[in-house]
Formats: structure tokens, C-alpha cells, sequence
């Protein structure tokens, strides 16, 4: 249940503070006032789009809180989302700067607008002055006929899309089959000459150190013998001069030994170059002349040179490329199985047509209890006579399924239902919305519920019925409603007046509780416009008196 509601700079409220209590509310004024205010900022609290035009002109931001009282339930939601605050309430607040951006609070804690909306849902529902438009369409019917059914469409809708996604696969590999058989007899040909040649990772590399060391083995072998002469074997070597000096320096350090270390450096040079001269021989003597061997290379080198040619890569590619052709070459099988694609596709309508079945079944379900709950209300509502039918017809399966839903209406009796958007008038249509809305909110666990003009466009003793349908709701749940009708107003338990006055040169809306006598000015005002006569006055007494039979009734 509402509790409170506090606005500052909203719109052309600069700022109000509002305690509701249970039972049935109405708001009046004149037209223009600001009636519809209060819904409004109620929808932004409970995460309606935002937008800067609701900030007060010359104003930085609009600030919107409104407390509900809680029930176990939603107490429970709090603590799973670490976001409670008092016991036993809930406090929603809504900050929208000027720039049009917007901050969310639940209790303090930062949130989101979905959160908003998620816990809006548990608090509040809303029958707009505009819901009737929405009883001429056959998707609102239909969304309508769900909505008060408790008819959940995720798993379907999921069903649905899961049915096109196969179904389009199949229809791609229909098409596609010859593009598919092109590049399945490309990726063949690949694949048999690599196959045919079976290129190694690695290989070309390899080979072509191989092949320079085979093709220079003469020259390795020349080289490194001569070499091996130049340092030790011939008689001019660089190791026989060594030896040739280390002799004469050997003496020179016998007469001075500051030459010692410089022998030392003589002695460890020669040893060098003496292994150095060994290793060269030794490479020299494993060098191997294999002409068989390099013209073995040679060859493979030829044929993995002429394949990456044809195929346009360099020849270290072909491992890697061999390897993705198989890849392709196995996807394209996988996606022109077309067995398989035809079953994947037949479960998925299986599954889907079988949600669909569900859903029909809980509509015509949901379609007896609607027709015969709004039948019975409309003879309340002064349409003696009239029922409503709700048929529903096959259509192309969809998201929402296969059903076309269709509300009928025959006005008079003996007369048959047809089409609500050929017969109904404008208050038939007010009516039968009510009428919907009415039995919608006996179902509906929400604690509050507000009507914004619902009862647009009847009067007379059908606007006192809709009182009375509104008055019985309060019974058992918090109702507010925006009204123009002097009889519905007069049914409420509590009357809030809606009033606009010029501040400074600005316009301000104001509202506030009234007292009985001024309930009774304000009902005078409605009933004879804007001068109150005596007349009027004793009218709207004896409406009040009429219905003031129900008490208020306690919190729910």
C-alpha cells in the first residue's frame, strides 16, 4: 500500500508532501490542474522512462520519493537484492537532473530503473485513461487476455526462435546446395593434392639447410683441410712460428723473468690454435659427399615448391594449409547434412507447437472466465443485455503462438456479438475496460491500484456503479483514481483536489486532502461547474450521505 509520497520541482509542483490511507482515494480538479501528475510521478518512483521535461522549469532536478508498506514477499526480495531499509516499508526514490539524467534509490542503496520497475510490479498497477485503445487491437486483446491469465510466453517466444534459427539453417543449405557442391569440389582438389604431396610442419626449413649443407659439402671439405695445413701441418703453419717463438722468448725470460707471463700467453695461443686446426680436420672428415642424398632433396624440394605455386602460398604454409582445408572440408559436410539439419528443425517445431498447445489451452481457459465475469459486470455498468465473447482463431505461429484473439461485444440482447471495434461506442468501450479491469484487479495480488480516468466518457447512474465497483475494491486493497464524475468522486473514502495557481508569475499545481466541507464544496463544483449555488451544494450532501454507508477500512 502506498504510505507516502513526496515531490519537489516536479513539473509544476515545487513540492508536496502526500500521506495516502487504505481503502478508496480520489483525485479532482479542473481541467489543466496537474490531475494526472501524481500517476506520473508514482510511474517514474516505480521506473518509468525519465526524461528532463519533468524538472520544474529553472529548476536542477526533480526529486521523487514514495513509501509503501511491505508484505513478506517483497521483505524477502530486499534481502536477496541487499536492499532493505525499515521494517515493514519501502522507500523508492527517483532523481532526474535537468540534463535528463536520472538516479534510482530503493531504501537509500543505489538501483537501477529495472529494479524499479521489478519491485513497481509487486507495489502497483496501473489502468491508463488510454487502456481502453488498446481493447481495438487484436495484439492488445491478446496481450490483455495473457496479462490477466498469468501467461507466460518466455518459453514459447524462446521455442519460437530457436524453431527459425533451425529452420533457416536448412533453408540456406536448400539453397545453397550448389554453391556448396563448387566449393566442396574446390576444397576436394586442395585437399587430394596436398594429400598426394602430404607436406610436414616444419619441413621446408629443414630441407633447405640440408640442401645448402649437401650442395657446398666439396667446398666444406676443401676449405677445412686447408685450414687445418695453414695452422699446424705445413712448415710455414702459424703453430710452427709459434713454437719458433716460444723457443727464443723461452731463453729471453731465462735472462729476465718479467717475460714469463708473456711465454705463458705464447704457450696458451699455440695450444689453441693446435685444436682449432684438429676441429677443422675433424668437420672436414664427417662432411659427407652424398649426391644420392642431395638429389633426394633436391626433388622434395621441387615437388613442395611446384604444389604451393598452384596453390599460391609460400611452401612453409602448406602443413597449415593442408590442415584447414580438412577443416573446411568437414564443416561443410556438417552443414550440408541436410538430414540432420531437417530433424534438428522438426524437433524445434515439435517443441515449439507443443508450448504453443499449452498456451492455447490456458487462453480459452482464461477467455470463458473473462467473458463471463465482464458479462456479468456490464449489466451492472447499465448493459443490460450485453455480453462480451472472446474467441480465438488460428494465425501464423509467432513469438506469442497461433492464436488470433478476437473480443466480441453484442450490446443489446438478441442481438449477436461481432467485433468490439465495429459496435462499441465510446462509453461501451469505457465500460468494457472497466468492466476488464475491474475483474483483472480481484486477481491481481498488487496492494494498490490507480485508475487515471477509466471512467471516461459514461455519467449518470452507470458513473455511480463505477463508484461503487471502486469502492468495493478498496475493501480489500489501496485504489486511487483520477475522475471527472461528481458520482464516482462521491463513493471514495478519502478526496484529494487537484488545484493550479500563478506564484510570482509561475504557475503551481497543488494538492491536498479535504475536509468534509470542503469534499462538499468541491463536489458542488463538479456537479454545477464553477459557481457553487445552494442547489448544488444540497446535491452533492445527499450524495456523500448516499455513499457513506461502507466505513473506511482498515490497512491492508
Amino acid at each position: 500500500m502506498l504510505l507516502e509520497l513526496r515531490l519537489r520541482d516536479f513539473v509544476i509542483v515545487d513540492h508536496l508532501e502526500l500521506a495516502f490511507g487504505s481503502g478508496f482515494t480520489v483525485l479532482t480538479g479542473e481541467t489543466g490542474a496537474g490531475k494526472s501528475i501524481l500517476i506520473d510521478a508514482l510511474g517514474l518512483a516505480l521506473g518509468a522512462r525519465a526524461d528532463a521535461g519533468v524538472v520544474r522549469e529553472g529548476q536542477s532536478r526533480a526529486d521523487i520519493s514514495a513509501c509503501f508498506a511491505t508484505d513478506t514477499a517483497l521483505a524477502q526480495w530486499l534481502i536477496e537484492h541487499d536492499l532493505t531499509g525499515d521494517e515493514g516499508q519501502v522507500l523508492l526514490r527517483r532523481i532526474i537532473e535537468a540534463d535528463g539524467r536520472s538516479r534510482a534509490q530503493i531504501n537509500g542503496h543505489p538501483a537501477t530503473a529495472t529494479q524499479l520497475r521489478e519491485i513497481g510490479a509487486r507495489l502497483v498497477e496501473i489502468h491508463g485513461q488510454h487502456a481502453a485503445q488498446s481493447l481495438l487491437r487484436s495484439d492488445g486483446q491478446r496481450s490483455l487476455l495473457d496479462q490477466i491469465g498469468g501467461v507466460s510466453l518466455q518459453a514459447l517466444a524462446q521455442a519460437h526462435g530457436q524453431w527459425r534459427e533451425r529452420a533457416g539453417q536448412l533453408e540456406s543449405a536448400r539453397q545453397g546446395e550448389r554453391e556448396h557442391a563448387l566449393e566442396r569440389e574446390r576444397l576436394q582438389w586442395q585437399a587430394d593434392e596436398l594429400d598426394s604431396v602430404a607436406p610436414e610442419s616444419g619441413e621446408w626449413e629443414a630441407l633447405q639447410i640440408e640442401q645448402r649443407r649437401l650442395a657446398h659439402a666439396a667446398s666444406l671439405i676443401e676449405g677445412s683441410q686447408a685450414l687445418a695445413d695453414a695452422l699446424e701441418r705445413d712448415d710455414q703453419s702459424i703453430a710452427s712460428q709459434l713454437h719458433a717463438s716460444q723457443n727464443r722468448l723461452r731463453t729471453l725470460a731465462g735472462l729476465d723473468e718479467r717475460l714469463t707471463p708473456i711465454l705463458e700467453l705464447l704457450e696458451s695461443a699455440t695450444i689453441q690454435i693446435e685444436e682449432a686446426a684438429s676441429s677443422l680436420q675433424s668437420h672436414a672428415d664427417r662432411v659427407d659427399l652424398d649426391a644420392a642424398r642431395l638429389a633426394q632433396i633436391e626433388s622434395r624440394i621441387s615437388v613442395l615448391f611446384g604444389l604451393a605455386r598452384k596453390l599460391r602460398l609460400p611452401p612453409e604454409q602448406l602443413a597449415d594449409e593442408q590442415t584447414r582445408v580438412q577443416e573446411s572440408l568437414r564443416a561443410l559436410e556438417r552443414a550440408q547434412d541436410l538430414e540432420r539439419l531437417q530433424s534438428e528443425a522438426d524437433e524445434a517445431q515439435a517443441r515449439y507447437q507443443g508450448l504453443a498447445d499449452q498456451v492455447r489451452k490456458a487462453r480459452l481457459k482464461v477467455a470463458a472466465r473473462l467473458s463471463q465475469g465482464v458479462t456479468e459486470r456490464l449489466t451492472r455498468l447499465g448493459m443490460q443485455g450485453a455480453r462480451l465473447q472472446i474467441v480465438l482463431e488460428p494465425s501464423e505461429p509467432a513469438a506469442h503462438g497461433c492464436d488470433r484473439v478476437e473480443f466480441l461485444i453484442a450490446s443489446h440482447a438478441g442481438t449477436s456479438a461481432r467485433p468490439l471495434l465495429r459496435v462499441a461506442s465510446g462509453g461501451e468501450l469505457s465500460r468494457v475496460s472497466l468492466a476488464i479491469s475491474a475483474l483483472a484487479a480481484q486477481d491481481n495480488p498488487v496492494g494498490t491500484l490507480i485508475f487515471d480516468e477509466a471512467d471516461a466518457g459514461v455519467g449518470g447512474s452507470v458513473a455511480t456503479v463505477i463508484g461503487e465497483l471502486m469502492r468495493d475494491l478498496g475493501q480489500s486493497r489501496q485504489v486511487l483514481c483520477v475522475t471527472h464524475l461528481p458520482q464516482v468522486a462521491a463513493c471514495a473514502h478519502h478526496h484529494l483536489r487537484v488545484s493550479k495557481s500563478e506564484v510570482k508569475g509561475r504557475t503551481l499545481s497543488r494538492i491536498e486532502p479535504l475536509s468534509d466541507a470542503a469534499r462538499t464544496d468541491e463536489m458542488a463544483r463538479m456537479l454545477g461547474g464553477a459557481e457553487v449555488t445552494a442547489t448544488t451544494r444540497r446535491h452533492a450532501q445527499e450524495m456523500l450521505s448516499r455513499s457513506s454507508a461502507s466505513p473506511v477500512p482498515e490497512g491492508h
